[in-house]
């Protein structure tokens, strides 16, 4: 069985742009709650329940690891720094937040845990989308993905992220992967403790941290 775990930057990973292996100079960046290893665990394992022939090539793994995106978006490399100064000053004070899985959840082409959209996320949502407003860039393409792979629509998911997803269409979850019939899921609760600025991968997955907060 795939065991979920969260890799942390060391402070040389988290500040330099030369150990990501970036490959253009725009990055496609999410900001997302990773939920505690309990939490990350379920969600792999309820992906790779799902039936492979519908899964389409997605599972959650250790190297593609369970999130809750809060912001979605195209950034320049070279303004990684500025962007983390602007995330540290948005999260140095943030609690940590209790969060409810309701339970399945679909949306246009995939399953995920749905998460209930409390107060406390979609300020902390809506916080993080005005703080990185104008760090957001035009023109991203699949090089702006981990080792350049991206289907059109991760690239268009994330183009149009602010304007289809974000505020008032903003619904937190857990993507699983891709299946016809919703997973079995009992409602549970738990506590987000870290966020991370991460690069995205094919079906927009986060696969590298690139840095991480704790919420105390």
């Amino acid at each position: 069985m795939v065991r979920y775990s969260i890799q942390r930057p060391t402070p040389k990973d988290a500040s330099s742009t030369e150990g990501t292996a970036l490959m253009s100079t725009l990055l496609a960046l999410d900001v997302a709650i990773l939920p505690p290893v309990d939490v990350g665990e379920r969600a792999v394992r309820l992906s790779a329940a799902l039936p492979a022939d519908q899964s389409q090539g997605l599972r959650l793994d250790a190297d593609r690891l369970p999130h809750i995106t809060l912001t979605q978006q195209f950034v320049r490399t070279d303004e990684l720094d500025a962007i983390f100064t602007r995330l540290d000053d948005v999260l140095h004070d943030r609690a940590p937040m209790p969060l409810h899985v309701t339970g399945g959840g679909r949306g246009a082409s995939s399953v995920w845990m749905a998460v209930e959209r409390t107060a406390a996320i979609s300020q902390l949502h809506a916080r993080l989308m005005d703080a990185l407003h104008g760090f957001e860039r035009p023109g991203g393409g699949a090089a702006a993905f981990v080792e350049g792979d991206a289907r059109d629509g991760d690239v268009a998911w994330v183009t149009g992220y602010r304007q289809r997803s974000s505020f008032g269409a903003y619904t937190p979850h857990i993507t699983l992967g891709h299946a016809a019939e919703l997973p079995r899921l009992d409602p549970f609760t738990f506590e987000a403790t870290t966020v991370a600025a991460c690069h995205l991968g094919r079906f927009c997955t986060c696969r590298q941290i690139l840095r991480s907060w704790e919420l105390r």
